[in-house]
């Protein structure tokens, strides 16, 4: 089971930060999962909230102005996939106005990394996986009816690079989870918080947790 540290590993610094990558790739994450948005200044950030401290949302301050609120700075998705190629990526788009951006720098970096795009916004999920060379994954936060009725509704058409689920821990099911990965899926989970959560998502034979807890996992 991989371990993927959600926003890197925050526990002593900021989230989503350069420091934070660090402490993942430290403490022998398989992998990060961070969010991106657009800033006012037209960058791919990696901030997971809309709106901010300050009241304000990301989409109408730039760079500058967010760092100067969050009181860190906020690396863009150029830098971090720059910075950190060795590792694997699980880039979720967190907002449609930033769909080109991402696409535009994945392209520059795909060859040379493992990157899976993800999305709650399953259309954008889509697009990515027709202009990428990566994998993608649907983002999901309920419990679909059936597989057939979640594919269904994105037009999947069997497209090769839209093969993860990411399931919310409160939605687990053993059976789904069993229809998904015979139909060639991997599936991912993110929320379990306790290390019995995680042994949980162990049991039920899970390929991937993105978890704040990455120590949780390898004392497994």
């Amino acid at each position: 089971m991989l371990v993927i540290a959600h926003r890197g590993y925050h526990d002593a610094v900021p989230e989503n930060t350069m420091a934070a990558f660090e402490a993942a790739v430290a403490v022998g994450a398989n992998g990060i999962e961070t969010d991106v948005r657009i800033s006012l200044d037209g960058l791919p950030v990696l901030i997971h909230d809309r709106i901010i401290a300050s009241g304000q949302a990301v989409a109408e301050l730039i760079r500058s102005d967010i760092e100067q609120i969050a009181g860190h700075q906020v690396p863009t998705l150029d830098e971090a996939l720059e910075h950190f190629p060795g590792i694997l990526w699980n880039v979720e788009i967190k907002a449609i106005k930033a769909l080109s951006s991402v696409i535009g720098v994945i392209k520059k970096h795909q060859a040379g990394h493992r990157i899976i795009v993800t999305s709650f916004r399953h259309d954008l999920v889509a697009i990515c996986a027709s202009s990428l060379k990566v994998n993608c994954g649907l983002l999901l936060a309920h419990r679909p009816r059936t597989l057939s009725s979640l594919l269904a509704d994105l037009n999947y058409n069997g497209n090769p690079r839209i093969n993860h689920i990411v399931w919310d821990y409160d939605v687990l099911d053993g059976d789904l989870l069993k229809q998904a990965s015979l139909d060639g899926f991997r599936n991912f989970v993110y929320g379990p918080v306790t290390k019995a959560e995680h042994d949980d998502c162990r049991e039920l034979g899970v390929d991937g947790v993105i978890t704040d807890y990455p120590l949780l996992v390898q004392n497994a």
